[in-house]
């Protein structure tokens, strides 16, 4: 079945291999790659640009950057690659670019935001990425930047909410067509976001708490307000967004179908979607790449979806979430 994935950070390991290596058709250094997502029947893939956090670059023998010009790279292997391989993919701004590309056999890449550092407080800058062909900006990584502060273990931390700047961005990108990710975002943005939003807004790798207490996933009350809002999390394949115990490595698909259960008995089938977070996970992954994500497909029909309501789940919720949010 054609699935859209919400998240992958393959383009940030790009970076780590030999310049001459950033190739998206057949790559070594990627789980996602043009090659495997025509093979695992991929509709599109949100490629994003993760900004990493202070000195990890340098972890990786890789000399410091500005946060400008690392997007510039990341940016120009992905549209680099679109271009090369322009028979098999093509980027995708909105869902009927998406649509449009599929009636031409192609697959779709949208380019995507992890961390919202970058804009630094200027709205101007939210304008300017996307007419650079972001779609899409997680408001927050792991670290406070000027839209609010992060998901955590602090209780102090995570009942912040959005700064006056983010609760003005975010209003501006719901204007422009740019759609708000409130994954790694703390709860008191979460609620920030879900007040100020007239449109359909994402997590876009996001579990349940419920099921698994890292605070990245999101509780029911968060679940419920989701999916009023006509929103959707990604299922994270991660193995610490999936067990009880966030300390296991083992990522399955009978969890991940789990997870998807209980979302959609709580917010609803249609705030259920997929974002793998490949390339940004380690572990024992059942679905380790995207030629795997069929594995799903049997394991959402034990749950008791049906077929239509899988579709929901693989592709037809985020297209109508882009549809509603960014047209």
């Amino acid at each position: 079945m054609e699935f859209i994935d919400m998240h992958c950070d393959s383009l940030s390991m790009l970076l780590l291999a030999d310049e001459e290596k950033a190739d998206l058709y057949h790559s070594e250094a990627t789980s996602v790659d043009f090659m495997r997502m025509k093979k695992g029947g991929q509709l599109a893939q949100f490629f994003a640009v993760y900004l990493p956090a202070s000195g990890m670059l340098k972890q990786f023998g890789i000399k410091a950057i500005s946060d400008e010009e690392y997007i510039q790279i990341l940016r120009g292997y992905l549209f680099k690659n679109v271009e090369l391989y322009a028979e098999q993919i093509q980027m995708a701004y909105h869902a009927s670019d998406i649509l449009s590309n599929r009636a031409l056999g192609k697959m779709s890449a949208i380019l995507t935001m992890e961390d919202g550092r970058a804009v630094n407080g200027d709205i101007d800058n939210i304008k300017r990425f996307y007419d650079m062909g972001f779609r899409a900006i997680s408001l927050t990584w792991n670290v406070p930047n000027c839209f609010g502060s992060p998901n955590s273990s602090d209780p102090e931390v995570m009942a912040k909410g959005l700064t006056d700047f983010g609760k003005t961005a975010v209003s501006f990108m719901q204007e422009l067509g740019m759609l708000v990710d409130v994954s790694h975002l703390s709860e008191g943005g979460f609620y920030d976001v879900a007040r100020i939003c007239k449109k359909p807004f994402l997590a876009t790798h996001s579990n349940s708490r419920a099921l698994c207490p890292h605070t990245r996933n999101l509780t029911d009350d968060q679940l419920r307000i989701l999916g009023n809002a006509g929103g959707v999390t990604g299922l994270t394949f991660g193995p610490e967004f999936l067990n009880p115990d966030i300390r296991c490595k083992d990522s399955t698909v009978v969890q991940i179908a789990r997870h998807a259960r209980h979302i959609a008995n709580v917010g609803g089938v249609e705030c259920v979607g997929i974002g793998s977070d490949f390339d940004g996970i380690e572990g024992n992954l059942e679905i380790s790449d995207c030629t795997k994500v069929y594995l799903l497909e049997d394991a959402l029909k034990r749950e008791t979806f049906s077929s239509n309501e899988i579709e929901k789940i693989f592709y037809k919720n985020i297209l109508r979430v882009m549809k509603d949010a960014m047209e």
